[in-house]
């Protein structure tokens, strides 16, 4: 007996003891799926086809489907990194890149004009006062050939200078003919002419000057009987056999400019024609205007096809020093104080960073800070996704504000009244709800408002209501005074 009813007490022990356990652990087990369902609660619900339309709790996207939740990404090692439903990223075409270590020759592009060779271009000027009797060359553009006559000059100085050669030459006396011929030199007669008038020993009254190289005229601004003197720039002879070519570059990119670089040129009026050649000068300061650095380029130019003042489209080959940090140059976005790319991180999870772009290729864009090899960034809807991201240096915001108010009161002064169109405009107070300043807009009035009663000057109490697109007034009462 006594056996029988200690084998009882054992057996009642043992099942409240059984009981016990089995409660701890199912109450462990029920506190901790708690904690997950906590952890995992969602920031808001989005529609499947526009990021943009948020709600806190579940239900239907304008277009009848259903919400999809956002997550709050749980980890202490990813601030501000985001999980997005796989629905969502399907829907949204989210496409991503391995960022990879390359070598990224770059080219700048930019434009050109075209001009003479400076330091084939010869500038004309009398050496004494005179009067232009005969021009040869009639407009600027002509060709001219090297010794061709230019224009014949009427000089009291040039007539006095052929009769004292002529004295100095009768005397015999070789120093007083070297002195007078030194002085026909330094007035720019040439030897033909001296040798002509040795030989034909008469003062001519008319003196020709002739074309010092083959080229084009350019910048005559001479007429036949124009009165000239030292100092007159009479013409310019400039040659075509090669030309410069102006580039200017942003001052972003002056530093990666550099002396004999290749450059090719493209002219709209012969599509398909490359010129090649090389950076022959950096100019040493900016235009303070354009905020752009002078780059003078030279091209060979033996067809002749090339003119001045022609407008180019150049392209300045820029060759990279070592290999660098790549990402396709649509992963990043540029904003008005810093760039950002979108890293995925996996299972959903995507993170904005702040990177630092250190020169930019058509495709890519060579990264110095913010990224490593291997990474995997996004390269397309990137601008959705980073709008759940921050762009805060720790990139660590959610938007949980509350939705805006579908509808707010203020105060105005109706400006003018539209009755056939059903609008008011008025200026009203500032509507911190919505982030309004005080503003003067166009309202369209509800249905029910008496439209015939108002009138400009009226001051009102409104209530305003967003529909679709714009605006609507759906209450509107008149007040005596509108509160400053």
């Amino acid at each position: 007996m006594n056996t029988s009813l200690r084998l009882a007490a054992v057996a009642v022990v043992s099942l409240l003891l059984g009981a016990s356990v089995s409660y701890f652990f199912s109450s462990n087990k029920s506190a901790q799926d708690s904690a997950v369902a906590a952890e995992k609660a969602p920031l808001y619900w989005v529609a499947p086809m526009d990021a943009n339309y948020r709600r806190d709790q579940p239900g239907k996207s304008p277009m009848g489907m259903d919400l999809v939740p956002v997550y709050q990404e749980a980890e202490a090692d990813d601030p501000g990194a985001v999980r997005i439903s796989p629905q969502v990223v399907n829907n949204l075409g989210v496409r991503t890149a391995r960022v990879e270590k390359r070598v990224l020759n770059s080219e700048i592009l930019t434009v050109g004009y075209v001009q003479y060779d400076q330091d084939q271009l010869v500038h004309i000027h009398p050496r004494v006062a005179g009067w232009v009797e005969q021009l040869f060359v009639k407009a600027a553009g002509d060709p001219v050939q090297k010794g061709e006559p230019l224009y014949a000059l009427y000089s009291p100085q040039l007539v006095n200078a052929q009769e004292e050669f002529l004295m100095a030459t009768s005397r015999d006396d070789a120093r007083l003919e070297a002195a007078a011929v030194s002085r026909l030199q330094a007035l720019h007669i040439d030897d033909l002419f001296i040798s002509q008038l040795r030989a034909s020993r008469k003062v001519k009254q008319r003196v020709l000057f002739r074309a010092p190289q083959t080229g084009v005229v350019d910048n005559l601004n001479i007429r036949e009987g124009f009165y000239v003197e030292p100092g007159t720039t009479m013409m310019s002879i400039g040659t075509l056999a090669e030309v410069w070519v102006l580039a200017e570059v942003f001052e972003r990119q002056a530093n990666l400019v550099k002396l004999g670089q290749p450059v090719k040129m493209r002219l709209d009026y012969m599509p398909g024609r490359v010129w090649s050649g090389q950076v022959d000068y950096v100019y040493p300061t900016l235009d303070p205007e354009t905020r752009t650095l002078r780059v003078r380029l030279r091209f060979s130019n033996n067809d002749k096809v090339l003119r001045p003042n022609m407008f180019a489209q150049v392209q300045i080959h820029i060759a990279a020093d070592a290999p660098g940090i790549v990402v396709p140059r649509a992963a990043v976005i540029r904003t008005g104080h810093q760039d950002r790319v979108v890293l995925a991180l996996g299972d959903g999870r995507f993170k904005s960073v702040e990177v630092v772009i250190k020169r930019w290729q058509e495709n890519f864009a060579e990264v110095s800070e913010g990224l490593k090899e291997g990474d995997l960034v996004v390269t397309s809807a990137q601008f959705l996704i980073d709008s759940e991201s921050s762009k805060a240096s720790d990139f660590l915001r959610y938007d949980n504000s509350p939705e805006p108010p579908a509808s707010v009161s203020t105060r105005a002064v109706i400006d003018t009244v539209m009755a056939g169109m059903g609008m008011v405009k008025l200026t009203h107070q500032p509507i911190p709800e919505w982030d309004w300043p005080e503003m003067t807009m166009m309202f369209i009035l509800a249905d029910g408002i008496d439209i015939e009663s108002l009138s400009a000057g009226m001051k009102v109490n409104i209530e305003i209501r967003k529909r679709d697109d714009d605006y609507e007034i759906i209450e509107l009462s008149e007040v005596a005074e509108v509160a400053p």
